[in-house]
């Protein structure tokens, strides 16, 4: 194990030399296997764990026999998301990517919907175009569970320490990730990173500044200038668009609940119930819209959130949806999608329409209200 894989251990992906004791943890966690039951196997024979267990666990020896390296786990999930995006969306497209160098490292700062399909979209998006997948920052909140851990160290995930207090741990936990990034950057491998923590639960796709100031910790260490820096890093804003927004009703009661209470507390598996919902729920046509890196022009993070902030809503793709909450029903007049929008509307409980309605109208208003021209690319 070379030093800079070392300095990174408690956070980095896992290397092609822990792929296999990785997926022997996975074989012998029960919790795995019974949600892999859960989701595969008939009700009668995922309901007596003994018989399920043996036939996944059988499956799974077949299926992963062969999986000894990092890129091999990368095409079995490649071939999963295939039969994802064909099961559970009418399209996937993309724009820009063929505006980007295929040999050149990328920092893809993106909207964030949904807790593991955004990222997961845009490596198939790289993947569809022969290039290299990027490595997936996620919080340490989504890893209370063991399985879940491994399967996002398998798949190119990195931890992001959100739950570090005191302020000497969280400036250490935040200084190590500003080098992980760079470090990775540098060395070939391009990163995936949300806008913000948490996904846009109003439909308010916005750059938090504090996220760039993380960035650049790494930068002031080698005493670089802030615009260098960003030129140095290759930051290319992606604004991802769903047809149909992802866990739209348990967003709206979360922001139902903060409205009525003041805050809101997540329940134990709620996260988990999320990216099961994100995966199996109907999405419509997404699109992914890959912007031009930011060479220049960026003296401050504000500056450089404005400029991303920018990128996002000037290219994310308005569906049916946006116009009609947005009150432009004339652009949808005649589209067979209308209908269908105002019937999944008309299922949402009354009290949270209007966050729902919210939701798909915000990026529509944003197109028009977004002033700032942010720095040059």
């Amino acid at each position: 194990m070379s030093e800079l894989e070392d300095k990174y251990a408690d956070i980095r992906p896992y290397n092609d030399d822990e792929v296999k004791d990785s997926l022997s943890r996975l074989m012998n966690d029960n919790a795995f296997i019974d949600v892999i039951a859960k989701y595969n196997l008939p009700r009668f024979l995922s309901s007596v764990p003994f018989i399920a267990r043996l036939l996944v666990r059988s499956q799974l020896r077949k299926k992963w026999g062969k999986v000894t390296t990092v890129e091999d786990v990368q095409n079995e999930v490649a071939q999963y998301l295939d039969k994802l995006v064909k099961r559970t969306t009418s399209k996937v497209t993309f724009s820009g990517l063929d505006k980007l160098d295929s040999d050149q490292a990328y920092l893809f700062v993106s909207n964030h919907r949904d807790i593991v399909l955004d990222p997961a979209l845009v490596n198939w998006g790289l993947f569809q175009h022969k290039m290299k997948t990027v490595r997936i920052a996620i919080g340490d909140n989504l890893l209370q569970i063991p399985y879940i851990t491994e399967l996002m160290r398998l798949n190119k995930s990195f931890i992001v320490k959100r739950s570090a207090k005191a302020p000497k741990e969280m400036l250490r936990a935040l200084t190590q990730l500003s080098s992980y990034i760079y470090d990775s950057l540098m060395s070939g491998n391009s990163i995936w990173i949300a806008q913000k923590e948490g996904r846009a639960k109003d439909g308010f796709d916005q750059t938090d500044p504090a996220l760039l100031k993380m960035l650049q910790l790494n930068g002031r260490k080698q005493k670089k200038e802030f615009s260098d820096y960003v030129k140095e890093l290759k930051i290319v804003p992606v604004s991802i668009s769903y047809q149909y927004e992802p866990c739209a009703i348990a967003k709206a009661k979360e922001l139902y609940h903060k409205q009525q209470h003041g805050e809101y507390i997540k329940s134990a598996g709620e996260d988990i119930a999320s990216i099961v919902e994100g995966f199996s729920a109907a999405k419509g046509h997404v699109h992914l819209s890959f912007g031009k890196p930011i060479e220049s022009g960026c003296d401050s993070a504000e500056e450089l959130a404005k400029t991303i902030d920018k990128q996002i809503v000037d290219s994310f793709y308005l569906h049916p949806g946006n116009y009609i909450a947005g009150g432009c029903k004339e652009q949808v007049i005649d589209s067979p999608d209308t209908a269908t929008f105002e019937q999944r509307i008309a299922c949402v409980p009354d009290e949270l329409k209007p966050l729902v309605l919210a939701m798909y109208a915000k990026p529509f208003h944003r197109k028009t209200e977004i002033k700032t021209k942010g720095c040059e690319h």
